[in-house]
Protein backbone atom coordinates (compact mmCIF):
# COMPACT_ATOMS: atom_id res chain seq x y z
CA UNK A 1 0.00 0.00 0.00
CA UNK A 2 1.17 3.24 -1.02
CA UNK A 3 0.22 7.09 0.08
CA UNK A 4 1.07 9.66 -2.26
CA UNK A 5 0.73 13.47 -1.50
CA UNK A 6 0.77 15.32 -4.67
CA UNK A 7 2.51 19.13 -5.41
CA UNK A 8 3.20 21.48 -8.22
CA UNK A 9 4.14 25.18 -8.90
CA UNK A 10 6.94 27.90 -8.27
CA UNK A 11 6.71 27.37 -4.22
CA UNK A 12 5.62 25.56 -1.60
CA UNK A 13 1.77 26.24 -0.96
CA UNK A 14 0.59 27.68 2.39
CA UNK A 15 -0.75 23.77 4.13
CA UNK A 16 1.65 22.23 2.65
CA UNK A 17 3.01 20.94 6.17
CA UNK A 18 0.51 20.08 7.35
CA UNK A 19 -1.28 17.98 4.62
CA UNK A 20 2.19 15.93 4.81
CA UNK A 21 1.53 15.59 8.72
CA UNK A 22 -1.67 14.19 7.68
CA UNK A 23 -0.17 12.08 4.98
CA UNK A 24 2.47 10.58 7.33
CA UNK A 25 0.51 9.68 10.34
CA UNK A 26 -2.23 8.12 8.01
CA UNK A 27 0.34 6.13 6.30
CA UNK A 28 2.35 4.91 9.49
CA UNK A 29 -1.05 3.74 10.87
CA UNK A 30 -1.31 1.55 7.75
CA UNK A 31 1.89 0.36 7.52
CA UNK A 32 2.44 2.17 4.23
CA UNK A 33 4.66 4.02 2.38
CA UNK A 34 4.54 7.84 1.91
CA UNK A 35 5.43 9.28 -1.83
CA UNK A 36 5.55 12.99 -2.47
CA UNK A 37 4.91 13.90 -6.19
CA UNK A 38 6.25 17.24 -6.96
CA UNK A 39 5.84 18.81 -10.22
CA UNK A 40 7.75 22.32 -10.56
CA UNK A 41 10.69 24.29 -8.83
CA UNK A 42 8.92 23.61 -5.86
CA UNK A 43 10.72 20.16 -5.47
CA UNK A 44 14.05 21.89 -4.05
CA UNK A 45 11.78 23.94 -1.58
CA UNK A 46 10.03 19.97 -0.88
CA UNK A 47 13.66 18.61 -0.67
CA UNK A 48 14.58 20.21 2.37
CA UNK A 49 11.43 19.24 4.42
CA UNK A 50 10.37 16.14 3.39
CA UNK A 51 12.58 13.91 5.36
CA UNK A 52 10.93 15.54 8.36
CA UNK A 53 7.70 14.44 7.71
CA UNK A 54 8.48 10.93 6.84
CA UNK A 55 8.61 10.82 3.11
CA UNK A 56 9.78 7.67 1.62
CA UNK A 57 10.63 8.32 -1.63
CA UNK A 58 10.67 12.04 -3.53
CA UNK A 59 9.20 11.60 -6.94
CA UNK A 60 9.76 14.38 -9.56
CA UNK A 61 8.18 14.98 -12.53
CA UNK A 62 9.75 17.22 -15.09
CA UNK A 63 8.62 18.12 -18.50
CA UNK A 64 8.43 21.19 -20.86
CA UNK A 65 4.52 21.32 -21.44
CA UNK A 66 4.31 21.30 -17.12
CA UNK A 67 5.83 24.51 -16.86
CA UNK A 68 2.67 26.73 -17.12
CA UNK A 69 1.22 24.45 -14.62
CA UNK A 70 -2.01 24.19 -17.64
CA UNK A 71 -4.41 21.72 -15.65
CA UNK A 72 -4.48 19.43 -18.87
CA UNK A 73 -0.73 18.89 -18.52
CA UNK A 74 -0.98 18.44 -14.59
CA UNK A 75 -3.69 15.82 -14.79
CA UNK A 76 -2.03 13.74 -17.62
CA UNK A 77 1.21 13.76 -16.07
CA UNK A 78 -0.55 12.52 -12.37
CA UNK A 79 -2.29 10.06 -14.36
CA UNK A 80 1.08 8.21 -15.86
CA UNK A 81 2.23 8.83 -12.75
CA UNK A 82 -0.04 6.43 -10.49
CA UNK A 83 -0.42 4.17 -13.08
CA UNK A 84 3.19 3.71 -12.75
CA UNK A 85 3.31 3.78 -8.84
CA UNK A 86 -0.48 2.34 -8.70
CA UNK A 87 -0.91 4.22 -4.72
CA UNK A 88 -3.75 3.80 -2.77
CA UNK A 89 -4.38 6.64 -1.40
CA UNK A 90 -4.02 9.93 -3.67
CA UNK A 91 -3.71 12.97 -1.14
CA UNK A 92 -4.05 16.79 -2.52
CA UNK A 93 -3.53 19.76 -0.18
CA UNK A 94 -7.25 21.77 -1.27
CA UNK A 95 -5.72 24.95 -2.44
CA UNK A 96 -7.45 26.58 -5.22
CA UNK A 97 -5.81 24.65 -8.29
CA UNK A 98 -6.29 21.35 -6.51
CA UNK A 99 -9.94 21.53 -6.24
CA UNK A 100 -9.82 21.72 -10.52
CA UNK A 101 -7.47 19.12 -10.71
CA UNK A 102 -8.00 16.48 -7.68
CA UNK A 103 -11.75 15.57 -9.61
CA UNK A 104 -10.52 15.35 -12.52
CA UNK A 105 -7.68 13.50 -12.04
CA UNK A 106 -9.92 11.13 -9.90
CA UNK A 107 -12.37 11.15 -13.38
CA UNK A 108 -9.68 10.50 -15.33
CA UNK A 109 -9.00 7.41 -13.18
CA UNK A 110 -12.06 6.52 -12.35
CA UNK A 111 -12.32 6.15 -8.77
CA UNK A 112 -13.67 8.01 -6.13
CA UNK A 113 -13.19 11.90 -4.86
CA UNK A 114 -13.91 12.96 -1.93
CA UNK A 115 -13.05 16.81 -0.98
CA UNK A 116 -12.91 18.65 1.91
CA UNK A 117 -11.55 15.89 4.14
CA UNK A 118 -9.71 16.34 7.65
CA UNK A 119 -9.40 13.48 9.29
CA UNK A 120 -8.70 9.61 7.24
CA UNK A 121 -8.95 6.43 9.28
CA UNK A 122 -8.60 2.90 7.53
CA UNK A 123 -10.32 -0.26 8.66
CA UNK A 124 -10.28 -3.31 6.86
CA UNK A 125 -10.70 -2.38 3.34
CA UNK A 126 -12.89 0.92 4.14
CA UNK A 127 -11.60 4.22 4.03
CA UNK A 128 -13.37 6.64 6.44
CA UNK A 129 -13.12 10.01 5.57
CA UNK A 130 -14.44 13.25 7.84
CA UNK A 131 -14.93 16.33 6.05
CA UNK A 132 -16.69 19.79 6.16
CA UNK A 133 -19.93 20.02 4.27
CA UNK A 134 -22.07 23.28 3.81
CA UNK A 135 -19.72 25.73 3.76
CA UNK A 136 -18.16 24.19 6.69
CA UNK A 137 -20.99 24.18 8.87
CA UNK A 138 -21.55 20.27 8.96
CA UNK A 139 -19.08 17.74 9.31
CA UNK A 140 -20.09 14.29 7.50
CA UNK A 141 -18.27 10.69 7.40
CA UNK A 142 -17.86 9.49 4.07
CA UNK A 143 -17.26 5.62 3.83
CA UNK A 144 -14.80 4.88 0.72
CA UNK A 145 -14.34 0.95 0.00
CA UNK A 146 -12.81 1.39 -3.56
CA UNK A 147 -9.14 -0.09 -3.51
CA UNK A 148 -7.92 3.65 -5.07
CA UNK A 149 -9.19 6.94 -3.95
CA UNK A 150 -8.42 10.54 -4.28
CA UNK A 151 -9.01 12.81 -1.05
CA UNK A 152 -8.84 16.49 -0.73
CA UNK A 153 -7.47 17.97 2.48
CA UNK A 154 -8.43 21.24 3.94
CA UNK A 155 -5.68 22.32 6.47
CA UNK A 156 -6.81 25.13 8.10
CA UNK A 157 -7.94 22.65 11.57
CA UNK A 158 -4.45 21.10 11.07
CA UNK A 159 -1.47 21.31 13.23
CA UNK A 160 2.09 20.68 11.19
CA UNK A 161 4.08 18.20 13.28
CA UNK A 162 7.38 16.41 12.05
CA UNK A 163 7.57 12.67 11.84
CA UNK A 164 9.20 11.06 15.14
CA UNK A 165 11.79 9.90 13.49
CA UNK A 166 13.09 11.80 10.46
CA UNK A 167 13.63 9.73 6.73
CA UNK A 168 15.89 10.68 3.87
CA UNK A 169 13.76 10.33 0.95
CA UNK A 170 15.23 8.77 -2.14
CA UNK A 171 14.61 10.80 -5.14
CA UNK A 172 13.55 9.47 -8.18
CA UNK A 173 12.77 11.21 -11.41
CA UNK A 174 9.76 9.89 -12.95
CA UNK A 175 9.46 9.81 -16.89
CA UNK A 176 6.14 10.75 -18.57
CA UNK A 177 5.39 11.47 -22.23
CA UNK A 178 3.13 14.48 -22.77
CA UNK A 179 3.56 15.03 -26.34
CA UNK A 180 -0.23 14.55 -27.43
CA UNK A 181 -1.31 17.08 -24.75
CA UNK A 182 -2.41 20.44 -25.64
CA UNK A 183 -3.92 22.53 -23.16
CA UNK A 184 -7.64 23.11 -24.26
CA UNK A 185 -7.77 26.38 -22.28
CA UNK A 186 -5.60 29.73 -22.63
CA UNK A 187 -5.30 32.11 -19.67
CA UNK A 188 -4.82 35.10 -21.35
CA UNK A 189 -4.70 37.37 -17.62
CA UNK A 190 -4.56 37.12 -14.25
CA UNK A 191 -4.61 38.72 -10.80
CA UNK A 192 -0.96 39.02 -9.64
CA UNK A 193 -1.03 39.26 -5.55
CA UNK A 194 2.20 40.78 -4.10
CA UNK A 195 3.22 41.32 -0.82
CA UNK A 196 2.38 38.91 2.29
CA UNK A 197 -0.52 36.74 1.52
CA UNK A 198 -3.51 37.42 3.31
CA UNK A 199 -3.94 33.43 3.97
CA UNK A 200 -0.32 33.23 6.22
CA UNK A 201 -1.52 36.72 8.20
CA UNK A 202 -1.73 36.76 12.00
CA UNK A 203 -4.12 39.30 12.38
CA UNK A 204 -6.60 39.80 9.77
CA UNK A 205 -9.19 42.70 10.08
CA UNK A 206 -12.39 42.13 7.68
CA UNK A 207 -15.29 44.35 6.69
CA UNK A 208 -18.86 43.42 5.33
CA UNK A 209 -21.69 45.22 3.53
CA UNK A 210 -22.63 46.64 7.05
CA UNK A 211 -19.59 49.54 6.51
CA UNK A 212 -22.31 51.13 4.45
CA UNK A 213 -19.99 51.81 1.75
CA UNK A 214 -16.25 51.32 0.24
CA UNK A 215 -14.94 54.62 1.70
CA UNK A 216 -16.38 54.07 5.18
CA UNK A 217 -14.31 50.67 4.80
CA UNK A 218 -11.34 52.78 3.37
CA UNK A 219 -11.30 55.18 6.43
CA UNK A 220 -11.75 52.31 9.19
CA UNK A 221 -10.92 48.86 8.37
CA UNK A 222 -7.56 49.53 6.83
CA UNK A 223 -5.73 51.77 9.44
CA UNK A 224 -7.17 49.84 12.12
CA UNK A 225 -5.30 46.38 10.29
CA UNK A 226 -2.92 49.36 9.80
CA UNK A 227 -2.62 49.85 13.93
CA UNK A 228 -2.64 46.05 14.60
CA UNK A 229 -0.06 44.80 12.35
CA UNK A 230 -2.11 43.09 10.30
CA UNK A 231 -3.71 42.28 6.73
CA UNK A 232 -6.97 43.85 5.77
CA UNK A 233 -10.50 41.31 3.73
CA UNK A 234 -13.42 41.45 3.41
CA UNK A 235 -16.81 39.48 2.51
CA UNK A 236 -17.80 37.93 -0.93
CA UNK A 237 -20.42 40.88 -0.67
CA UNK A 238 -18.18 43.82 -0.28
CA UNK A 239 -15.82 42.23 -3.49
CA UNK A 240 -18.94 41.76 -5.75
CA UNK A 241 -19.77 45.69 -4.96
CA UNK A 242 -16.37 46.56 -6.06
CA UNK A 243 -14.85 47.99 -2.68
CA UNK A 244 -12.11 45.32 -2.75
CA UNK A 245 -10.11 43.09 -4.96
CA UNK A 246 -10.84 39.36 -5.00
CA UNK A 247 -7.73 38.81 -3.41
CA UNK A 248 -8.53 40.21 -0.34
CA UNK A 249 -12.07 37.94 -0.12
CA UNK A 250 -12.32 35.58 2.99
CA UNK A 251 -14.82 32.67 2.52
CA UNK A 252 -15.51 29.38 1.12
CA UNK A 253 -14.89 31.03 -2.80
CA UNK A 254 -12.03 33.10 -1.58
CA UNK A 255 -9.32 32.60 0.96
CA UNK A 256 -8.85 29.97 3.63
CA UNK A 257 -7.67 31.63 6.58
CA UNK A 258 -6.11 30.58 10.01
CA UNK A 259 -5.40 33.71 12.19
CA UNK A 260 -4.22 34.31 15.64
CA UNK A 261 -7.22 37.33 15.42
CA UNK A 262 -9.55 37.82 12.76
CA UNK A 263 -11.57 40.96 13.66
CA UNK A 264 -15.20 40.67 11.60
CA UNK A 265 -16.60 44.84 11.16
CA UNK A 266 -19.93 44.85 9.76
CA UNK A 267 -20.41 40.82 8.65
CA UNK A 268 -22.95 39.32 9.16
CA UNK A 269 -21.12 35.25 9.50
CA UNK A 270 -23.29 33.34 6.63
CA UNK A 271 -21.38 29.91 6.35
CA UNK A 272 -19.80 30.51 2.99
CA UNK A 273 -17.74 33.45 5.09
CA UNK A 274 -17.04 31.89 7.63
CA UNK A 275 -15.82 28.47 6.00
CA UNK A 276 -12.58 31.17 5.21
CA UNK A 277 -12.16 32.36 9.12
CA UNK A 278 -13.38 29.34 11.18
CA UNK A 279 -10.05 28.35 12.45
CA UNK A 280 -9.29 31.29 13.69
CA UNK A 281 -7.54 30.94 17.23
CA UNK A 282 -9.62 34.30 18.52
CA UNK A 283 -12.72 35.80 16.42
CA UNK A 284 -14.10 39.43 17.22
CA UNK A 285 -17.38 40.14 16.17
CA UNK A 286 -18.57 43.65 15.52
CA UNK A 287 -22.28 43.92 14.59
CA UNK A 288 -25.30 46.10 15.42
CA UNK A 289 -27.95 43.12 15.11
CA UNK A 290 -27.51 40.87 17.89
CA UNK A 291 -28.97 37.82 16.40
CA UNK A 292 -26.32 37.95 13.78
CA UNK A 293 -24.56 34.20 12.76
CA UNK A 294 -20.88 35.91 13.54
CA UNK A 295 -21.81 35.65 17.53
CA UNK A 296 -22.13 31.85 16.84
CA UNK A 297 -18.26 31.72 16.03
CA UNK A 298 -17.07 34.90 18.17
CA UNK A 299 -14.95 34.55 21.50
CA UNK A 300 -15.63 38.37 21.69
CA UNK A 301 -18.60 40.21 20.52
CA UNK A 302 -19.87 44.19 20.53
CA UNK A 303 -23.38 44.63 19.61
CA UNK A 304 -23.07 48.22 18.33
CA UNK A 305 -22.63 49.74 14.84
CA UNK A 306 -19.34 49.42 13.70
CA UNK A 307 -19.03 53.11 12.55
CA UNK A 308 -18.97 53.90 16.10
CA UNK A 309 -16.71 51.59 17.53
CA UNK A 310 -14.00 51.81 14.81
CA UNK A 311 -12.79 54.54 15.11
CA UNK A 312 -12.57 54.88 19.02
CA UNK A 313 -10.63 51.34 18.07
CA UNK A 314 -8.12 53.37 16.29
CA UNK A 315 -7.77 55.53 18.54
CA UNK A 316 -7.08 53.56 21.67
CA UNK A 317 -4.66 51.48 19.94
CA UNK A 318 -2.64 54.02 18.40
CA UNK A 319 -2.55 55.81 22.18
Amino acid sequence: MTVVLCTWGNTLEGGTEEALTLAHQFAAANGAALNWVVIGPAAHDAAQIAGQYGVASLDVIGDAKLAGFGPDALVAALAQYCDQVKPATILFNQTVPARLIAPRLAGRLGVPVVMNAFALAQSGGTLSLTATAFGGDTHVVYQVAAPVKVVSVVTTSLVAEAAAAATSPARRDIAVDLSAVEERFKVTSAPRAEGPRLEDAEIIVSGGRGLGSSAHYDALVKPLAEALGGMWGGSRAIVDEGWIDSSRQVGLTGKITRPGLYLAAGISGASQHMAGCSAAKTIVAINKDKDASIYRYARYGIVADCLEVLPELIKAIKA
